[in-house]
């Protein structure tokens, strides 16, 4: 498939977005159990909550750019019941809503307690929100992740796997800038994200290296010949029936030499899983703002070369035909 950089934008954005949100929320249900230090509302939750938001906005933005026809967005949200992408649609504003209003709560020290569980759980409106929010934000990375994996005829995305990976790169990510956002705060949460951040890094590295093997050893259920209806053996195709290109080769192919595919696929399995955790470890001790920064952005990088290759890896079945020039 041709990878469009709107739609990587958006899936690795939102990503973010959602891990660094549920990492601030993870955090206050943590304190509130007496297992960390409580952090300021302002400094830490409202101005946290701000940043997700906007890297949820930017993703949003991003998405824009793959419409023929923005101003008809709206349409998009109109087959919820059997389309993953129009509940996509619907989960985005709704999670960045209570995104929002989190960070309001907290924000202008709306926190007062509104009843105790079993006498030690004290919950307020925060807390409940941030529950609403969790629940958008996985819906939200299983319908992104579903847009691809129900898609029967691409088998390379056609896995549970496709659903585990969104979820785990995402909660990585975004974990890995909460770990860089606790130093900037000077929360006493960094070592927290940092353990966290490596541990979603790992997880996503063997849920990706499975992806990895499982493509490299699929079974075509469409092959030449029965796509033309011709019993041989071997069947070549010569040409693909005309000179210039077509809305058809441009779309469904990336147009990348196979080096080029494999060099992406070596660049964010380093860049994504290697070097953050080595940065991360590194700069766990000290609480280095800048070298959290620093494996936050390199692991985004990778990302971004993991989402093209993901679109790159996938096969077409169209492309038995319009594999050759000419």
């Amino acid at each position: 498939m041709h990878p469009a950089f709107s739609v990587i934008f958006l899936t690795t954005l939102i990503g973010a977005g959602q891990g660094l949100f549920l990492a601030l929320y993870t955090g206050q249900v943590y304190s509130i159990a007496n297992l960390l230090d409580p952090q300021d509302s302002v400094t830490f939750y409202a101005w946290g909550s701000l940043l997700a938001l906007f890297l949820l906005a930017l993703g949003l933005l991003a998405s824009f750019f793959h419409l023929g026809h923005p101003e008809r967005a709206w349409r998009s949200a109109t087959q919820w019941r059997t389309s993953w992408l129009s509940r996509e649609v619907i989960v985005l504003p709704v999670f960045m809503f209570f995104v929002m209003l989190y960070g309001l709560f907290n924000y202008f020290g709306l926190t007062d307690v509104l009843f105790v569980v079993r006498g030690q759980l004290p919950v307020d409106s925060t807390l409940l929100i941030g529950l609403l929010a969790t629940l958008m934000a996985f819906a939200l990375y299983l319908s992104t992740a579903m847009i691809y994996a129900s898609l029967k005829f691409l088998q390379e995305w056609h896995s549970p796997l496709t659903v585990v990976n969104y979820t785990l790169l995402g909660l990585a990510s975004g974990f890995t800038l909460a770990a860089g956002f606790a130093a900037w705060t000077h929360a006493n949460l960094v070592g927290f994200y940092v353990g966290w951040a490596v541990i979603f890094t790992m997880l996503g590295m063997i849920s990706r290296f499975a992806s990895l093997y499982r493509n490299s050893r699929i079974k075509r259920l469409v092959e030449t010949s029965n796509a033309i209806g011709v019993k041989h053996n071997r069947i070549v195709q010569k040409s693909q029936g005309f000179m210039g290109g077509s809305f058809n080769t441009r779309e469904f192919f990336h147009g990348k030499s196979a080096s080029f595919v494999r060099f992406m696929r070596n660049s964010f399995i380093v860049l994504v899983f290697i070097v953050p955790v080595v940065i991360m470890i590194s700069a766990a001790n000290a609480g280095s703002f800048h070298l959290l920064i620093v494996a936050f952005v390199v692991q985004y990088l990778g990302l971004i070369a993991e989402r093209w290759y993901f679109f790159a890896d996938a096969q077409h079945p169209q492309n038995l035909y319009y594999q050759a020039n000419g």
